[in-house]
């Protein structure tokens, strides 16, 4: 399969799961490109075209040419300088890997990853947090992930690939979307009633099966087994990183029960507690995994090899 067609593919799955909806995205789309069409030519210099029709952008292709052939994809939760050295020393041994695939991204993707945290706004509005506040919220926050990431070497794998002759691509947000509606789905269709059977139908997943093997499966940080779940609302899988911890006490005003996510700190576990929202965390490496997972299904129904590494728990559903 051509590698342009690989991404093609994979944004329209990252679309199609999108929280916001098709038409949603859509919509943010058009706003950019009257944005573009507005700018000075200047500015337009300066804007990433690539944003006018991906509107994830940490999720993107870094390195290799459109019409390469692909036949085996190295994919990792993240591919780091290590990795690409990994890679290397595999087709040394007669793998024939042509594409490195990243979940967590890399170079501008990185830099850029405060742009895909507006998505946060939009599903809390969906559990009942007017949209006005929700915005209001992200904002310091996607200010301060911005700062965090900005002086960091983004560019360290992806100079490594180049000097070895490997594509190079991310599937960050696409990814976490399509975690994201598998368990809104798996939620919707078991209605658990106490948070000790959330954690239950978080334990029946392989990705977290695995995960329980080496200690890092699904857990309580907030909350009691016993306790009700009430309205639950699996939503931090997607967004690019975990929201403020302020928008708990708005979701307790918006009746949310328990909440569900990949990870969270501290401050997000006592803002939990003082609000007596139930948090459940699923895991950060195997939610991870579970996205990248029902992408590869469908990248192997093409007949790629993929070849997992760095945390990727890799399990077909095909």
């Amino acid at each position: 399969m051509k590698l342009q067609n690989l991404y093609a593919l994979a944004v329209k799955m990252g679309i199609e799961a999108d929280p916001r909806g098709k038409g949603g995205v859509e919509k943010m789309l058009a706003r950019r490109k009257k944005e573009y069409a507005e700018l000075p030519k200047s500015k337009q210099k300066e804007f990433d075209t690539e944003d006018l029709t991906n509107p994830y952008t940490d999720s993107r292709i870094y390195l290799g040419k459109s019409d390469l052939d692909v036949d085996t994809i190295m994919a990792g939760i993240d591919i780091n300088a290590a990795e690409v050295l990994l890679a290397d020393r595999l087709n040394q041994k007669g793998e024939g890997i042509d594409l490195l695939l990243t979940h967590h991204p890399e170079g501008g993707s990185l830099a850029a990853l405060h742009e895909v945290m507006d998505v946060q706004a939009d599903i809390w509005a969906k559990y009942g947090v007017p949209i006005n506040i929700a915005e209001g919220v992200m904002r310091d926050r996607i200010g301060e992930v911005q700062r965090r990431f900005s002086p960091i070497n983004h560019t360290q794998a992806i100079d490594a690939a180049r000097l070895l002759g490997f594509a190079f691509m991310s599937t960050h947000t696409i990814t976490d979307n399509l975690v994201h509606t598998y368990m809104e789905k798996l939620f919707e269709k078991r209605k658990p009633e106490t948070v000790g059977e959330v954690l239950e139908v978080l334990k029946a997943e392989p990705e977290y099966i695995e995960a329980m093997k080496g200690k890092a499966g699904p857990v309580i940080f907030a909350g009691d087994p016993k306790n009700r779940a009430g309205k639950i609302a699996p939503i931090e899988f997607t967004g690019g990183t975990e929201p403020s911890h302020i928008i708990y006490e708005k979701l307790a005003m918006a009746g949310v029960g328990t909440v569900i996510g990949m990870h969270a700190g501290e401050e997000h576990r006592k803002e939990a507690i003082k609000y007596h929202i139930n948090l459940v965390i699923a895991g950060h490496m195997s939610s991870d995994s579970l996205g990248m997972n029902l992408l590869l299904d469908e990248f192997e129904k093409n007949t790629i090899k993929i070849i997992p590494c760095s945390g990727l728990i890799r399990v077909r559903r095909t």
